[in-house]
């Protein structure tokens, strides 16, 4: 990564949440310039929603993909555990800031923000957690908490007279008071809603996401990202991924490989179907079945009760196939359930919290 031309003070993490758009704001209003980082993964962030951030919070914000480390991360197993579902809390942040600090150089910067607030959440932000995130990113004398700073002792920043610690503040718990009487001194109207965004901390998507780590030995970024997107049926190792509408069929075209199987109905509107191929090619018996499945969930080829098309196309190669539209299959396709993905998630060393 190549330096920028323009330098800042200080780079933050900016998660689009009340407390990290505070923190950069406390900081700019001390006359320093802030470049905001917005980290994405399959499991949090909304990189298509920056332009939108940087006119109404008039914040210097970039996306930064960090999807395929963040998988190996949770493949090797976080250091300090999951929360009730997939969340590596801590292991999250100490992969965040460790991350913000190797780009440091890249804006010229000499610290970084974050927006966290001692005891607000109660996996990564009690203070031994906070500790530990901050030595394990190796960024001890570099890291600022703006919010929270004057409960906590002070930081080179503020010593050497950079930042002043006297407009830095001390808040703590998981009340928001505070912070919505900051937002409105500083005229922000549009006030984030509470809650992490983190798909790894809901059960719905634990669901999801359980077989992936069941059934592949190394995912990656874009085999999570599948899993975020449309309708998923699992039969064994076998996995069809079906848009529930426009925007999720467009989703599928856009993760495809070349390995996989991509169906779609001929003369009837419907889903797009996905299979993506674990170990060896599906047998002809398995396209089939997925071919009725994908066929099933189109209204009008349901009503025409009669056989219908589906197009299949594998590695650029497109052939027919001729199905009764069927959600009764053989091979027992099904969704998950959390209990069906709990064992994989004990084999990944976690710990309840």
């Amino acid at each position: 990564m190549t330096k920028t031309n323009q330098k800042y003070d200080a780079v933050a993490l900016f998660s689009a949440g009340l407390d990290s758009l505070l923190a950069a704001k406390v900081i700019m209003a001390q006359g320093l310039s802030v470049k905001c980082l917005h980290f994405t993964s399959p499991f949090f962030g909304k990189p298509d929603k920056v332009a939108h951030w940087r006119d109404i919070y008039g914040l210097d914000i970039e996306a930064v993909d960090i999807g395929d480390a963040y998988v190996k991360m949770m493949l090797a197993g976080p250091k300090y555990g999951f929360g009730k579902y997939f969340n590596p809390c801590v292991d999250c942040k100490i992969i965040m800031l460790s991350h913000a600090r190797r780009m440091m150089e890249h804006y010229g910067a000499k610290f970084i923000i974050t927006g966290e607030v001692i005891g607000q959440r109660p996996m990564s932000q009690r203070r031994d957690a906070m500790n530990s995130v901050r030595n394990e990113s190796e960024t001890k004398d570099i890291l600022l908490r703006p919010l929270c700073a004057k409960r906590l002792d002070p930081t080179p920043m503020e010593e050497s007279g950079l930042v002043d610690r006297e407009r830095l503040h001390g808040i703590g718990g998981r009340g928001r008071n505070d912070q919505l009487a900051m937002a409105k001194e500083f005229g922000i109207t549009e006030i984030p809603t509470p809650g992490g965004g983190c798909l790894l901390t809901e059960p719905a998507s634990a669901r999801r996401y359980g077989p992936v780590f069941e059934h592949i030995d190394n995912p990656s970024a874009n085999d999570f990202h599948l899993a975020n997107s449309g309708r998923q049926l699992w039969a064994g190792t076998h996995w069809l991924s079906m848009g529930r509408n426009e925007a999720s069929n467009n989703a599928l075209t856009r993760l495809a490989r070349k390995d996989d199987l991509l169906f779609d109905v001929q003369d009837f509107p419907g889903p797009l179907g996905l299979g993506r191929q674990i170990g060896d090619d599906w047998p002809d018996s398995a396209v089939a079945e997925a071919a009725a499945l994908v066929a099933s969930y189109s209204p009008k080829a349901v009503k025409s009760a009669e056989p219908v098309i589906v197009i299949v196309t594998h590695k650029g190669a497109q052939r027919t196939v001729t199905v009764e539209p069927s959600r009764t299959p053989s091979m027992g396709w099904a969704e998950t359930t959390w209990n069906d993905s709990k064992p994989t998630r004990n084999r990944m060393d976690t710990q309840d919290r």
